[in-house]
């Protein structure tokens, strides 16, 4: 009876340290995918409203449209979900691990794009590929 007792006690606390080990390794793995993912809503939020004062997303490359969202363009529109952005010295918007994002628009999309953990843009085909995607479609009134 002792020896079952204590055989349960040892499986219970090696599943116990086992189930807190993989939550805490997928927890902290996961911060910087889920800050981009938080990032890129607002973004994206901030892209839509900026078309909806302006009638058309802002154009360029990462600086040109984070200067459009900051409103330092003609069009002096603020948009204040891009005041939580990492920003660097050449006035682009990055991603969690340092890398500038990339954007692309179509007539009602957006697709923001993070060359992910390892900083290399890769081909989505490639199986090892980290690059992370977040889109979103404008409902056109």
């Amino acid at each position: 009876m002792k020896k079952t007792i204590t055989l349960i006690l040892i499986v219970a606390g090696v599943a116990g340290v086992l189930w807190v080990a993989k939550a805490w390794t997928v927890r902290h793995v996961d911060d910087k995918i889920a800050k981009f993912n938080t990032d890129c809503d607002n973004l994206i939020l901030g892209l839509q409203q900026y078309k909806e004062f302006v009638g058309t997303y802002p154009s360029g490359n990462n600086s040109q449209i984070t200067r459009a969202l900051t409103g330092r363009t003609d069009k002096k529109v603020l948009i204040l979900a891009v005041r939580h952005s990492d920003i660097n010295d050449k006035g682009e918007i990055l991603d969690p691990w340092g890398t500038p994002l990339a954007f692309y628009f179509s007539h009602n999309e957006v697709l923001i794009r993070s060359a992910g953990p390892n900083k290399v843009w890769e081909d989505s085909v490639n199986p090892t590929s980290d690059d992370l995607y977040r889109c979103a479609r404008t409902i056109e009134k």
